[in-house]
């Protein structure tokens, strides 16, 4: 009897250690009756996450944080363990594990943000990290703005107060004095010149309208030419159109070709080459051809005067004349 009594207070005690031990798990938010899938996300700081704070999917919970620790390579950076308890929901590959704000008192939670990828997450895989700005984070960026209108508002006040103590000023008073009856002036000026411009343009109504006609005249002069204008402007069309279609550029080049023989022909003769160049550099070849000449001019006027000495024809003869000489 003693000996059953004992095992009933054993198996009483380990039922209740073991009830104990899962009632503890259990308001932890672990459910030890439930497979759990875990996965890892790393973070350069988690801004007061814990073990056991939530992990939700679209404000839903699906899990908790198990556990966190450095990373073993001494950076400083955070490994955090979560669990998933919904088995039946599949989670894309390219999920971030987003550490959000899940109450305005500051406690951190796990969003799940769900992307696009058709490839499931397996379990122990690391997802893409990111966080949530804080609460301040996101005062202070609403705030900047409205702080450098605020700098620069206290700035243009500070310049009015300088420019209202400028004014009260007596040399300044006096220089604005000066100043407004300077703009009267020219306010004035500016009335005497537009009382001339409406006098002239009184005046020389009748030119304006007599120029006005003669411009509608030349517009509709225009507009009933607009045909020969078009055919005048199409004639331009053809003749550029014909002179783009020219070979202008090899005619230039032939024409650049012919100047450069030329050139060389008249270098040739400048230095006395060949016939040309004789005859034009070498007195002795002008003079040469000068005598020759004279020669050639005494020869036929003695032909002329005394022909039998070169033909032998006459019966009765004849006496020989002088041939003259220069």
């Amino acid at each position: 009897m003693t000996v059953k009594k004992e095992l009933k207070i054993g198996l009483i005690a380990l039922v209740c250690v073991a009830l104990l031990f899962w009632g503890a798990n259990f308001l932890k938010g672990t459910n030890l009756l439930k497979e759990d899938r875990s996965y890892y996300a790393i973070y350069s700081h988690i801004d007061g996450l814990s073990t056991s704070n939530p992990v939700n999917i679209n404000g839903f919970k699906v899990g908790q944080v198990e556990e966190i620790r450095f990373m073993p390579d001494q950076s400083g950076n955070l490994i955090v363990r979560f669990t998933v308890t919904n088995r039946d929901f599949t989670i894309p590959k390219d999920t971030k594990a987003k550490i959000v704000s899940s109450d305005i008192l500051g406690s951190k939670s796990i969003n799940l943000v769900l992307g696009q990828s058709i490839i499931e997450l397996q379990e122990n895989d690391t997802l893409s990290s990111e966080i949530e700005a804080t609460l301040t984070e996101s005062v202070n960026q609403q705030i900047a703005p409205l702080k450098k209108k605020t700098e620069d508002l206290i700035q243009t006040v500070d310049s009015a107060i300088l420019v209202v103590s400028s004014i009260f000023n007596k040399k300044a008073r006096k220089e604005l004095d000066a100043s407004f009856s300077n703009i009267r002036s020219s306010l004035e000026a500016f009335e005497r010149t537009m009382n001339q411009v409406e006098d002239m343009v009184v005046d020389e109504r009748e030119n304006l309208n007599a120029i006005f006609k003669n411009v509608e005249s030349i517009t509709r002069n225009l507009a009933n030419n607009n045909e020969q204008l078009n055919s005048t402007l199409s004639n331009m069309e053809a003749i550029t159109d014909s002179l783009a279609g020219a070979n202008l550029k090899q005619t230039v080049n032939n024409a650049s070709q012919a100047m450069v023989a030329v050139a060389d022909v008249m270098r040739k003769i400048n230095e006395g080459e060949g016939s040309m160049g004789q005859l034009v550099n070498n007195d002795s070849l002008y003079n040469n051809l000068e005598n020759a000449a004279l020669d050639l001019d005494k020869l036929l006027l003695d032909m002329r005067l005394n022909p039998e000495r070169y033909v032998h024809f006459s019966i009765f003869g004849r006496k020989n004349k002088k041939v003259p000489t220069n």
